[in-house]
C-alpha cells in the first residue's frame, strides 16, 4: 500500500524540512511514501470558513474514492508508539490504494473533509505548528514500521 501525507501550509523552517526528508528517506525502505503540500489560505480567504473550504477543495482534488483517509487533528484519538504501529498494521490490511494522512491548515478541517476520512488521529494533548507535526507525524509512522519489523529503532 502506498502511504501519502497531505499538509496544509508554506513555510518551512530549513531545519524540519531536513528531519523530513531524513524521515522520508528511511521510511521508503518499508513503503512507498509521498508528501503532497498544498498552501493554506489563511491570508488568503476573507473569513476562516472560506480558508478551510478552499483547502478542502484543494484536498479532495488529491484523494481518489478507495483512498483510506486518516486525519491528523488535536480532537483525534491518541495512541503510544506501540498503539499507532498496531493500528497502521490493521491500515496496510484494508483494501485499498492509499493510506492518506493529512494535516489541516490553522483553522482545521471543513466538514466535508472530516466526513471523508476513516479515522481521526491526535500526536498529542500538546499543541504543534504545523511543520513540527508534520515532521513528528513521520518520525511516529517510521518508528511504528519498524515495531512492525521487530527493529530495534524503538527501544
Amino acid at each position: 500500500m502506498k502511504v501519502t501525507l497531505i499538509t496544509i501550509g508554506d513555510n518551512e523552517d530549513k531545519y524540519l524540512a531536513t528531519g523530513f526528508e531524513l524521515y522520508a528517506k528511511r521510511l521508503q525502505h518499508y513503503v512507498s511514501f509521498e508528501a503532497i503540500t498544498i498552501p493554506s489560505q489563511k491570508n488568503k480567504s476573507n473569513s476562516k470558513e472560506a480558508a478551510m473550504q478552499a483547502e478542502a477543495k484543494e484536498i479532495q482534488k488529491k484523494l481518489t474514492p478507495s483512498d483510506l483517509v486518516l486525519l491528523l487533528d488535536e480532537k483525534g484519538k491518541e495512541f503510544s508508539s506501540v498503539e499507532f504501529a498496531k493500528q497502521v498494521q490493521k491500515y496496510l490490511n484494508m483494501p485499498g490504494k492509499r493510506m492518506v494522512f493529512i494535516i489541516g491548515g490553522p483553522y482545521g478541517f471543513a466538514p466535508e473533509i472530516r466526513e471523508r476520512a476513516q479515522q481521526t488521529l491526535s500526536l498529542s494533548k500538546l499543541t504543534f505548528n504545523h511543520q513540527m507535526a508534520k515532521l513528528f507525524f513521520l518520525e511516529q509512522l517510521y518508528r511504528a514500521m519498524t515495531i512492525l519489523k521487530g527493529e530495534p529503532y524503538h527501544h
